[in-house]
């Protein structure tokens, strides 16, 4: 896939010219919140809290090629689109900044273990670390906010994934925050599986939300709340926001899986359950302070395994960690060829497992679309 890539004109030139440069996002396991909330101006705004989740992510490496046709930039996997975009708007912003002729043409790599469609954040992790590795072939680092612009406009809308872990309400179709509402999330475990298969969602597909005065006051009733579960670290609040606002998404996009998931959390004592707004990722929160934890954690996976519904990993809430250079390389899991839609990838992976106490993987089968490998060879 190529894509115009600005102005032409000459390459980079100066500082970073010829430079590769190497950019990271993270991913996020759905959200916690998501609807219509009003903005300091008292207008209606769609908006969400996503679910940080360290691990997964998306490693961008962009190579210049001063020398190659105006225009040219190329991107692998070849249906990477957004990503595309992404990079081509960043060598725009860069060059300014440098006040330099944007480069004539280059090479974007995508590597990563994101799965695709299942609400993860695939895309805004492909675009973030796009627009992150073309500011560092320019030996720059820009800011988020800018980040946040450039990947509303390559996306049309965009997760918070260039601003770190912290909770906040993000204007996903804006690329702006409206309110910081803390540090961290409360303290939780999350036990993540997958719904509707497993199968990726087509997000631009989905259709649009109609709010009304009554969803708008409900929304910002459940953000109060959230306010309160984090400056309180109230996990059992934080269950119940999130379990309102996957009710309240049925409306909009029926998972026939939730009365069975919520069900499954009144029995094993879980505080709550989040799904993604936009893709078959869902998890079940438990207190980590609970008597039991274990026992709770293994009859959750039990009870998920008999009813057929995938499980993927565990992962803990209320820290906000810096990513290491560790987590730049994650571990792709390559299963069988499968159709797939534009952005989304033709490979299948099983995500990490939760192990039960007999020892054995809690996938009951099921399995995750992923990434594809990083090319190795230029």
């Amino acid at each position: 896939m190529t894509a115009d890539g600005g102005a032409g004109g000459g390459g980079g030139g100066g500082a970073g010219a010829g430079r590769i440069g190497v950019g990271f996002a993270a991913c996020h396991h759905g959200e916690i919140l998501q609807g219509v909330f009003l903005d300091e101006n008292d207008r209606p705004c769609a908006g969400l809290v996503t679910l940080p989740m360290q691990g997964p992510g998306t490693r961008a490496e962009f190579t210049p090629r001063p020398g190659s046709s105006p225009g040219q930039l190329t991107v692998f996997p070849a249906d990477r689109t957004k990503a595309l975009r992404a990079a081509a708007l960043a060598i725009e912003e860069c060059a300014a900044l440098r006040g330099q002729a944007p480069f004539r043409g280059g090479e974007l790599t995508l590597s990563g273990d994101v799965p695709l469609g299942l609400g993860m954040g695939s895309s805004s992790s492909d675009v973030i670390a796009a627009i992150r590795a073309v500011a560092d072939a320019y030996g720059l680092r820009l800011p988020p906010a800018t980040i946040a612009r450039l990947a509303v406009r390559a996306e049309r809308a965009s997760d918070p994934l260039m601003l770190g872990g912290r909770p906040l309400l993000f204007a996903q179709r804006e690329g702006r925050v409206l309110e910081v509402l803390g540090d961290a999330l409360p303290p939780a475990v999350v036990v993540g599986c997958t719904l509707g298969g497993g199968s990726p969602v087509d997000t631009l597909s989905l259709p649009a939300p109609r709010h009304d005065h009554e969803d708008v006051r409900a929304y910002e009733r459940l953000r109060s709340l959230l306010r309160r579960a984090v400056a309180d670290a109230d996990t059992a609040l934080l269950g119940h926001v999130s379990t309102e606002s996957a009710r309240r998404a049925q409306r909009v996009r029926e998972q026939r899986e939730f009365g069975l998931l919520d069900r499954i959390a009144g029995r094993v004592g879980a505080v709550g359950l989040q799904i993604a707004h936009s893709g078959n990722v869902a998890g079940l929160l438990f207190d980590p302070a609970a008597p039991d934890l274990g026992h709770r954690l293994r009859r959750c996976v039990r009870a998920l395994r008999t009813c057929g519904i995938p499980v993927t990993r565990t992962f803990a809430t209320g820290t906000t960690g810096t990513i290491s250079e560790e987590h730049l390389h994650g571990r792709a899991h390559v299963r069988r060829d499968r159709p797939a839609r534009s952005d989304t990838s033709r490979r299948r992976a099983h995500l990490p497992a939760l192990r039960d106490d007999e020892g054995r993987l809690g996938h009951g089968g099921g399995t995750a679309p992923a990434r594809h490998r990083h090319r190795t060879t230029r």
